[in-house]
């Protein structure tokens, strides 16, 4: 069995990824194709996995959000 990275729970990391956007201004937009969800805050729109297992994923998300937040 592999072994589960810091930070990461059930979900991954969508949780904490979805929080940090809330806190900087986004909402939920709408769904997007299969299992991803659009969110924007007025002048960005970011799609967001919401099975994002990946730091390295969460941490695109974030650097296309223009967040300086890294997981």
């Amino acid at each position: 069995m592999g072994r589960i990275s810091a930070g990461a729970c059930v979900n991954g990391f969508y949780d904490q990824v979805v929080a940090v956007l809330a806190q900087h201004g986004f909402s939920f937009l709408k769904p997007g194709k299969g299992s991803h969800q659009w969110w924007s805050n007025g002048r960005v729109k970011v799609q967001v996995p919401t099975h994002c297992k990946s730091r390295h994923t969460a941490n695109a998300v974030m650097k296309q959000a223009g967040i300086a937040h890294k997981f």
